[in-house]
């Protein structure tokens, strides 16, 4: 029987631990057991289009040199990419609403907003944002300056963001006038966003565990949702805490709820949002 109708071998444990060490090293993302079954499944289905049939003579592969890293980058988006959705947790996004509104209401507003969606996966979480935004700013009545940088470390993830092309299933749930201003249709029953949301968000190929490498763009707002859960506690707080380091003074951060339940940080205070788990950057006294 040819390999591409075998059964997939099972992992070892030694090999578990080899490929779970690769993973966390490289992307931060640490497996528990339970989830061998799905890294079996991922590698296997990729060492069946290379035609290989050993797992240890795929991992050689996936870590030699230039050519191993352009594997990896073929491995990890297999690994990485979630299933995700346009306004997938309204009272964040909301969140996010609520804090632009008051500080254009409170004339806070500096003369760029700049917002950095982490894990942005397929786009859908900063083109929400960009919806957001947009709106906030034509209901006070002022010309939209504001960018959205987006970052993964996906690249198959990042080139569906960039062409913001999406099936109906992925806009058909939201509110008709937003895709009807947002969103073209296509023949082929698929939706384009439009040039306006396009134009104001960047998309660049990202690792969160390099973020003291990454250009130092200081934020309005930093949004990373249903990303350090993978990631093991001292590292989330590492992550946050280099987060604070990109925020504006009076800036607003938003988590996942419950993804770092025990983080404080001196220059952070929580937000009283519930349902909700944000924090804002203290303004130094004057």
């Amino acid at each position: 029987m040819i390999w591409s109708l075998q059964a997939a071998p099972d992992l070892s444990d030694k090999q578990f631990d080899l490929w779970s060490k690769l993973l966390e090293d490289r992307a931060g993302i640490c497996l528990s057991d339970q989830q061998r079954v799905f890294l079996q499944t991922q590698v296997t289905m990729r060492m069946r289009e290379l035609g290989h049939s050993d797992y240890s003579q795929y991992y050689n592969r996936v870590v030699d040199g230039v050519s191993g890293m352009m594997e990896w980058s073929v491995l990890i988006d297999r690994l990485v990419v979630k299933e995700t959705s346009f306004f997938r947790h309204r009272p964040s996004i909301n969140c996010v609403r609520t804090y632009m509104e008051e500080q254009i209401a409170s004339q806070k507003m500096a003369d760029s907003f700049e917002v950095w969606s982490v894990g942005c996966s397929s786009g859908e979480e900063p083109y929400s944002l960009s919806m957001v935004i947009n709106d906030t700013y034509d209901s006070a009545k002022l010309d939209p300056y504001y960018g959205v940088t987006a970052t993964d470390i996906s690249r198959a993830a990042l080139t569906i963001a960039r062409n913001g092309i999406y099936p109906q299933r992925k806009v058909e749930m939201m509110e008709p006038d937003i895709r009807q201003r947002y969103f073209t249709q296509q023949d082929n029953g698929r939706y384009q966003v439009s040039p306006e949301l396009q134009d104001r968000v960047c998309f660049n190929h990202a690792n969160v565990l390099n973020i003291n490498e990454m250009p130092n763009i200081m934020q309005d707002v930093i949004f990373c949702q249903n990303l350090l859960i993978y990631f093991r506690r001292w590292l989330r707080h590492e992550i946050m805490n280099a987060f604070v380091e990109r925020l504006k003074p009076g800036g607003l951060l938003v988590v996942g709820l419950g993804e770092v339940v025990d983080w404080t940080h001196p220059e952070m205070v929580r937000a009283p949002v519930d349902e909700v788990q944000a924090y804002i950057k203290k303004v130094a006294a004057a």
